[in-house]
């Protein structure tokens, strides 16, 4: 039995690349036709006739060739009997029509794959039984007996059939469709794929109209593909973004084959949505015209998103004003401007006086509200061609450029503070007044980067707040200076207990009475191994800045029980003792267990001491100080008002606060003795807290005009230079001890 190569199986033919899916699918049908009817009228008539005419012979063989040649088609003839195999095709290598070479071939059927024997058996058998006119089928058949599978699609009939009716043979023609069928598959998965995605696809013309849209492009637009096709692609153009990016879109892909970018569109209900596009040019299945594909995204919320993550990163949420980061970017612009134009750049750090206050007393909503207002009143004075900034809490800045002189940034300080003179509106028919303090620092007088120009701005406002508040101050060499020793201060102020650097000296308070020292006042003292003597003005408010404050008040009332102990002991039980106490202690709400412990290991009758606290301390929160205050007069100890009538007071809250003593501030006292005023509010105070039953103590009294006036007026004790200074425990016993309430002792001390 002859063998034959692969390319002489049946359905071993190969579809030259040229032929596409179209030509496969009509001329297929049309030349397996032509080939069968061709074989039945010419060839097969002729072989079993063996007619004598050679040139009708040659003229059928010549049209079979044609035919097979034509087609591609392979010619089988199937012996149902023998179980034999002819086929015969045209070779493909044949130059032309004039010069077609046939090539034949006997043997066995091909092995179907196990997958498609039971349906072409079936088929087979159907067709032998006559329910089918022709056998047809694809199926899979190892062509090369290799083991590797081709689609075949074949056609035949039952050619012969013996006396009783039985199929002897079977002919037809065969087609290896593998690349066909592969395509087909493609096609599938391709369609499938395109039914599935999420983002949006349309195929278009050349003429940029719709040939068909996926499920998501309606989804996404609200037009089918019914609707679409044949509509251009203006058609999803809106009014506020005609042809948005189309001109470009077209000439890119004329150039590139591809484009890419964002547009707006607008929906089928009028909604205008933006979408980030992916256009490619690709040929149809002939080569010949072009087709555009898009595939489109709606990012409108994606892009609201963004520009939302953007705006919180270089936009305060509460007023709408840069935030830090977009401030030191505009601020770095601006240096470098500066730097290439040699001009100035200002910056005026802004901070609103006692706003803690505000929010402690009216609330943090409220705090917002004035925020916001004053952020517009700022705005409003420097103009939108300035920046103006809020780096956090109370604190803005304003970046000034193209000024020529520092007296521009100057002017402008003093409208800002101007402008504030107006109270500020923060709700309905809501008014407040606010106060700001400005420092300013300049490039390139002070600075030559940004973060120095802030810090030094920040500092120069420092400056401004300590010369009284409600002003401004242009920075320095020698505000470093001060900054530089508080900081020195604040860290020497940490290793102040440690090193036992810190005391306590007492001032004695007489009692007008009966002209007896009754009391005394704990004083703090610190003196530094490196920095000398501290004063307390310098580093208390570090030590409540820094909390230190908190052990350092726990130390000083320890040792003031201690030391009125020993006084006692001495045999002056008659006496108490004052203690200041600081907003600190005051707002953890544990005072009065400190108090109590502190009583506990002292041994002190708790009557004999008294927490003094500050007017501005207790009026910060009176609610929370009223119940603290209270669970220490629980304990026994009594509480005095310092400072009286420097701060804001209520009448209300002072008589809702469980108070002993008020002490009137020595500013009053000063200047008692020849103004009219200081007698004046002296003289109501002293009458007011006679009223409320409220011990009254003068601080400050140094001379005896004073203290006769006060004598006069009914205060009941008084304390000062007058009577004594601060003196160290063992000197202040000796003074009590020893004290004289004639005038020449008073005068001595």
């Amino acid at each position: 039995m002859p063998t034959f190569p692969p390319s002489l199986l049946l359905g071993a033919v190969q579809i030259p690349p040229s032929m596409r899916l179209a030509l496969i699918a009509v001329a297929g049908v049309v030349l397996a036709g032509v080939v069968v009817a061709a074989l039945r009228r010419h060839w097969l008539p002729l072989l079993r006739r063996r007619l004598p005419r050679a040139a009708p012979v040659r003229e059928a063989d010549d049209h079979l060739k044609l035919a097979l040649w034509g087609s591609g088609e392979v010619f089988w003839d199937y012996d149902l009997i023998g179980r034999r195999m002819h086929q015969m095709r045209a070779d493909e290598q044949s130059p032309s029509s004039n010069a077609i070479t046939m090539l034949t071939g006997v043997g066995q059927m091909p092995a179907i794959h196990p997958q498609d024997l039971p349906l072409v058996v079936q088929r087979l058998r159907s067709h032998l039984r006559g329910d089918a006119p022709q056998f047809t089928s694809e199926h899979r058949m190892d062509m090369a007996g290799d083991g590797t599978w081709s689609w075949v699609r074949a056609r035949g009939r039952v050619v012969e059939s013996d006396a009783s009716g039985r199929a002897l043979r079977l002919a037809g023609t065969a087609r290896d469709i593998t690349a066909s069928r592969n395509a087909e598959y493609e096609h599938r998965v391709a369609s499938q794929v395109m039914r599935s995605m999420s983002e949006a696809v349309a195929v278009l013309d050349s003429e940029y109209r719709f040939i068909t849209v996926n499920p998501s492009f309606s989804r996404m637009t609200g037009y089918d593909g019914a609707e679409v096709a044949g509509q251009p692609l203006s058609l999803l153009d809106g009014r506020q973004h005609p042809g948005d990016g189309a001109a470009g879109m077209s000439a890119q892909l004329q150039r590139e084959g591809r484009w890419s970018g964002e547009a707006w569109k607008v929906r089928k209900d009028g909604e205008e949505i933006l979408c980030r596009i992916e256009a490619n040019m690709v040929p149809d299945a002939s080569e010949q015209r072009l087709m555009v594909v898009l595939v489109l995204n709606d990012i409108t919320e994606h892009k609201r998103v963004e520009q939302e993550l953007r705006y919180l990163a270089n936009y305060d949420t509460l007023t709408s004003l840069p935030n830090r980061s977009l401030l030191f970017e505009r601020l770095a612009r601006a240096v470098v401007r500066a730097r290439r134009e040699r001009s100035r750049v200002a910056v005026l750090f802004i901070d609103l006086d006692r706003f803690k206050d505000i929010n402690d007393s009216l609330g943090h909503a409220t705090g917002d509200r004035i925020l916001r207002a004053a952020a517009a009143r700022v705005q409003q004075t420097v103009g939108t061609q300035h920046t103006v900034a809020r780096l956090s809490g109370d604190e803005f800045t304003v970046v000034l450029e193209g000024i020529a002189s520092p007296a521009d940034a100057e002017r402008v300080a003093e409208r800002i503070i101007q402008a504030f003179t107006q109270p500020l509106s923060f709700g309905d028919r809501l008014e407040l007044a606010v106060s700001p303090s400005i420092g300013i620092s300049l490039y390139p007088d002070h600075a030559q980067v940004p973060t120095e120009l802030l810090k030094h701005a920040d500092t120069a406002m420092y400056q401004a707040k300590a010369a009284g508040r409600h002003t401004w101050a242009v920075y320095s060499e020698a505000m470093d200076e001060k900054t530089r020793h508080r900081a020195i201060l604040a860290s020497a102020l940490r290793r102040a207990l440690e090193r036992d650097e810190l005391r306590v000296v007492y001032q004695p308070r007489l009692s007008l009475a009966n002209n007896r020292i009754t009391g005394t006042e704990a004083l703090l003292r610190w003196d530094s191994r490196e920095l000398g003597e501290i004063s307390p003005a310098q580093f208390i408010p570090l030590a409540e800045e820094s909390g230190l404050i908190v052990d350092i008040g726990i130390w000083t009332l320890r040792q003031a029980c201690q030391t009125l102990r020993q006084w006692h002991a001495a045999g002056l039980d008659h006496l108490n003792v004052a203690v200041n106490v600081s907003s600190l202690q005051l707002q953890r709400g544990d005072l009065a267990d400190v108090v109590a412990r502190v009583l506990a290991e002292t041994g002190i009758d708790a009557s004999l001491l008294e927490l003094e606290l500050t007017e501005s301390v207790l009026m910060a929160n009176p609610d929370h100080a009223s119940g603290v205050l209270r669970d220490c007069r629980a304990l026994g100890v009594s509480i005095a008002i310092d400072d009286f009538g420097t701060g804001y007071s209520s009448l209300a809250y002072l008589k809702r606060l469980p108070l002993n003593t008020l002490k009137i501030d020595q500013a009053f006292i000063r200047d008692i003795d020849h103004d009219l005023e200081d007698e004046a509010i002296t003289s109501a105070i002293i009458a007011m807290a006679r009223s409320l039953d409220l011990k009254v103590v003068a601080e400050g009294v140094e001379t005896s005009a004073q203290l006769a006036f006060l004598r006069q007026r009914g205060c009941e004790e008084v304390q000062g230079h007058h009577v004594s200074r601060a003196l160290e425990p063992a000197q202040c016993m000796a003074f009590i001890r020893d004290f004289d309430p004639r005038p020449a002792t008073l005068a001595k001390a």
